[in-house]
């Protein structure tokens, strides 16, 4: 699939002069209707995509089959999607090969499970987990929608992965987690992790992002986490002109990873002392075992 000449049952993309794009799916006898007037579907089939097509009333469209960083950002959404630049990172920054068991929930609305997919190939395993059922129903048709057909290493299961993984005896070389609290699956996803697996979770809030790394720091079982998060600004080229664009990707979420130890091994002592203040009387998440809560400090003032 993704190449030779576009079938029936194909979804396609035409773009206009103007930027503006429009996805549908190639059927028979059927017309696409804009502004500019229509364009007759059996007009496509059999193309070799990459072509220009003229409508009706005389617009011009370039003709491809949509990418799948295209294809996730204009399909139909339960939940926010996993934007194109964060499924590149996790993708190369938590390692999916191919041939590899990834376990990953929430699934949202199926985007970051296509680039999973993709990345595993026909000889791995994705095991997705979604609580909402509509959600799920939702990645179930994008995910088709995209492939064709419901991928054979694709498994969809409705529950709480907390309780749903450890049930299912899977080993997993890495575990996603796209959900509100992650931190309340890092016991599960520690049980099911190969040694050496990487965890992955993809937070939106500076407030998850800490309960989860110190959730994960406190288990013991993992590698210090890294955190970080991506930033994508286009540059505008013409000429001379050249200049930052004026669109930017900005925040979209925070990502986090660490890789599972051995059984019985334990995470080196950090030997950088935490900066003054972080595990203050302020603080009231998870806490290392070797970090005391420090006492609230009185600030003397004196009058001149």
């Amino acid at each position: 699939m993704h190449r030779g000449p576009l079938r029936v049952g194909e979804w396609v993309r035409l773009t206009d002069a103007k930027g503006r794009r429009h996805n549908f799916e190639l059927v028979e006898g059927k017309k696409f209707f804009s502004n500019k007037g229509s364009v007759d579907h059996d007009d496509l089939i059999g193309q070799e995509e990459g072509f220009t097509i003229a409508s009706t009333s005389g617009g011009e469209y370039l003709v491809f089959r949509p990418l799948l960083s295209e294809f996730v950002v204009s399909m139909p959404r339960g939940a926010a999607v996993v934007y194109p630049k964060d499924s590149a990172q996790i993708v190369a920054l938590a390692d999916i090969f191919p041939g590899a068991v990834v376990v990953e929930a929430g699934v949202g609305s199926g985007a970051l499970t296509c680039s999973l997919l993709r990345a595993v190939g026909p000889l791995g395993e994705v095991h997705s987990f979604e609580r909402r059922e509509e959600f799920a129903e939702v990645a179930r048709k994008n995910v088709t929608q995209f492939f064709g057909a419901e991928p054979p290493t694709w498994t969809l299961g409705l529950g709480d992965l907390a309780e749903e993984l450890p049930a299912s005896g899977v080993r997993a070389d890495r575990v996603i987690l796209d959900m509100l609290a992650p931190w309340e699956c890092v016991d599960a996803a520690a049980e099911s992790l190969r040694s050496g697996g990487i965890l992955c979770a993809y937070v939106a809030t500076t407030t998850q992002l800490s309960r989860f790394v110190e959730t994960v720091r406190v288990h013991g079982g993992f590698t210090e986490p890294a955190a970080w998060e991506s930033l994508v600004r286009d540059w505008h080229v013409e000429g001379l002109a050249v200049r930052p664009g004026h669109k930017m990707i900005g925040h979209t979420a925070f990502l986090v990873t660490a890789r599972r130890l051995a059984s019985g091994a334990r995470a080196l002592r950090k030997t950088r002392r935490p900066a003054p203040g972080a595990y203050g009387p302020d603080y009231t998440g998870p806490r290392p075992a070797d970090v005391e809560q420090l006492p609230e400090t009185v600030q003397e003032t004196s009058e001149d």
